[in-house]
């Protein structure tokens, strides 16, 4: 079977306008992907079936009965998605199997119909974030289906095929929400999670295309004013572009990107000075250490770094995180180095 075209949605989601827009790159167009095919069946002595993904992803074939009896079930729910009467309890059942059936994302990616019926469930949600109206049992379905999609986005084998096709612009409509209540907040961290995992990675396919994205100026939305959880995962995508090369220049290429950054991290610390996390912090200061290591932001974060992390602030929280507190010390050193200081000890501009 072929695997259909997937078209990207700018429609939908739109891309990064201003100082966040990067006008090279145009936007690309969808295509057919030269991919393995899979027919998803329930017959267990079927030849005809072919699961991709398991020789790429080093995982051995299931030798128990007990195993492939599961399996089978996983083909099923797999089958189900594509029907509207089916597709809620494939969602929930396909969710929780997602971290035992190591192929599961090239399965839910082969088969046919099953991205689309993923993409149909978010789509189904829009009309709901504005006015904001999503239910409970709205927000747990559609992030059953995120989590899927998160899935597809961590394996090696879907993950370029993922980024092909602009599925994570399908998300971005949920990150502009600003509703505070659980519905909406678990959405926003769901999507996020998605994200994430593509970040995790460390690939540079998944940088250069996020910097083609309004995914900055949104993540620093959440780092504003989401919960400390979205925030905490927000400052981690933030510092998972900013360890890219392509990415620490990129954000230091205009003042306009770098101050809006530091303002927003220079926000963070004055609110953890009063309602500490130590995981939120060590993101924070370890986007400020990688800040630091371009020449341009490394003069300004000498006038701007905000006076806690000078100081004894944190240490109560960082008494037993050695990583932050070598990064934070290696963060004050690097600010001093190169820094001209008269018989006083005043600092003097460079010359």
């Amino acid at each position: 079977m072929d695997v259909r075209q997937r078209k990207s949605p700018e429609d939908t989601a739109g891309r990064a306008r201003g100082e966040w827009r990067t006008p090279t790159a145009p936007p690309r167009k969808g295509a057919r992907f030269g991919l393995r095919r899979e027919r998803v069946t329930a017959n267990a002595g079927s030849k005809e079936r072919e699961i991709p993904g398991e020789d790429p992803s080093g995982v051995p074939p299931v030798p128990t009965a007990l195993a492939q009896v599961d399996r089978e079930k996983i083909y099923q729910w797999i089958n189900e998605l594509s029907s509207p009467e089916t597709r809620e309890n494939a969602l929930l059942e396909l969710s929780k199997k997602r971290e035992s059936v190591p192929d599961l994302a090239p399965m839910l990616w082969h088969s046919f119909g099953t991205i689309a019926a993923l993409l149909q469930e978010i789509v189904n949600i829009y009309p709901s974030i504005n006015p904001p109206t999503l239910t409970a049992h709205q927000s747990n379905r559609v992030c059953n289906a995120l989590a899927l999609l998160q899935c597809v986005a961590s394996h090696p084998e879907t993950r370029s095929a993922f980024l092909a096709a602009h599925i994570p612009l399908f998300l971005y409509p949920f990150l502009h929400t600003v509703s505070k209540t659980r519905p909406f907040e678990y959405l926003r961290l769901t999507s996020l999670g998605v994200i994430g995992a593509l970040v995790k990675t460390d690939e540079q396919e998944v940088i250069n295309f996020l910097l083609t994205t309004e995914i900055i100026p949104l993540c620093l939305r959440i780092m504003e004013s989401g919960s400390e959880l979205s925030k905490t995962v927000a400052t981690f995508i933030l510092q998972k572009i900013l360890l890219d090369d392509t990415g620490l220049a990129y954000i230091c290429q205009t003042y306009e990107r770098f101050s809006h950054v530091a303002m927003i991290l220079g926000k963070m610390v004055l609110q953890l000075s009063k309602e500490p996390s130590a995981r939120l912090l060590k993101h924070v200061v370890r986007c400020y250490l990688r800040l630091s290591d371009n020449p341009r932001a490394r003069e300004a974060l000498r006038q701007c770094l905000p006076d806690q992390l000078k100081d004894t602030t944190f240490a109560q929280v960082l008494k037993d995180d050695t990583t932050t507190k070598r990064w934070l010390a290696q963060l004050v050193k690097n600010l001093q180095e190169g820094q001209v200081t008269d018989p006083r000890g005043i600092p003097l501009p460079p010359q």
